[in-house]
């Protein structure tokens, strides 16, 4: 599935859109956030005063996992998005956990019927140790308040884990010394990974890239082309190939990743002879992990391109991520 992502940031138009439940009308003036169960000091704020807290600026990208039921499916929707908000370290420690608590829950404001289960609100979990360190409760995007879609007034952002674990339209934030037996926690979002016959959470990202250049069955004028793309992971990315036909996988020049958790451009040019091409692109991480063949989630990509002998008049662009 092809999407247009020519820019380092994401503009929020362009930020693709997932919603299991209806997209809730919230007012902020009647908005609060709570923070509640195993603590000593119960929280609730509303916008005014989380957003007296002092802000934090955050650029990570941030991928959707897809359908729950079909885990293996590709479907390539992600974004790179500068968010501003309050670390939820912050309120936790006002809070204080009690000495047993060991995990944090997000329930959002939207609720209805999913999978059959009637008046349901989505609800995700984190261990405590790893809300308290990574989770940023959000509420501008890219410079701008958050929109409804993208989960205004306040929205967790998880970064390094997919997006389903970054809850929007937040509203209640519970610490727990058990995990929540709920549908999206333990019923649904789970997977076994390579190697283990257990279930576990959807959380940390796969590695993973996308080619933006040249697009899936554009047509190109005969030369040099260059092709570019994005590849990110839980860690740093520190290898991206590129593959032309059956030719060998070659190395392509991948930017550095720097301090935050952003993805990273990639870039190959080579010439091209007229005629039908395939291109395919694979990303390794500093853990050793390289995307996988046909029968992943995060397989490697492969688009087509017709190259012609005379520059093009135009172009033909299928498959693109909705947004």
């Amino acid at each position: 599935m092809q999407t247009e992502l020519p820019d380092f940031i994401t503009p929020a138009q362009e930020v693709f859109i997932r919603t299991h439940l209806d997209v809730p009308h919230v007012d902020a003036a009647t908005w609060s956030l709570t923070v509640e169960g195993l603590v000593s000091h119960p929280l609730r704020l509303d916008l005014a005063a989380l957003r007296a807290l002092p802000a934090t600026r955050l650029t990570a990208f941030h991928e959707c996992f897809g359908s729950p039921f079909a885990p293996d499916v590709p479907v390539r929707a992600v974004a790179n998005v500068e968010w501003l908000g309050v670390p939820l370290a912050r309120l936790l420690d006002d809070a204080v956990p009690h000495a047993d608590a060991a995990h944090l829950w997000f329930e959002g404001v939207d609720h209805g019927t999913f999978h059959g289960t009637p008046d349901i609100r989505f609800l995700k979990d984190l261990p405590l140790e790893t809300a308290h360190r990574d989770v940023l409760l959000a509420y501008a995007m890219n410079g701008a308040p958050l929109e409804p879609v993208h989960g205004f007034p306040v929205r967790a952002v998880v970064p390094r884990m997919f997006g389903t674990n970054s809850v929007k339209w937040l509203r209640r934030i519970v610490v727990s010394d058990t995990r929540p037996d709920h549908l999206f926690t333990t019923g649904l979002y789970n997977r076994r990974l390579p190697g283990s016959d257990r279930p576990q959470p959807v959380r940390e990202v796969d590695v993973n890239s996308v080619l933006v250049a040249p697009r899936d069955e554009e047509e190109l004028a005969a030369g040099t082309i260059e092709v570019r793309g994005w590849a990110w992971s839980a860690t740093e990315v520190v290898a991206v190939e590129v593959a032309v036909d059956e030719g060998p996988w070659e190395a392509a020049r991948l930017d550095e990743r720097g301090p935050e958790p952003t993805w990273q451009r990639f870039t190959l040019s080579r010439r091209w002879e007229a005629g039908p091409h395939r291109i395919r692109c694979r990303a390794r991480d500093r853990a050793g992990r390289v995307q996988p063949g046909p029968g992943s989630r995060n397989s490697v990509q492969e688009i087509s391109v017709q190259v012609g002998t005379q520059r093009p008049t135009g172009r033909t662009v299928t498959g693109a991520d909705s947004a």
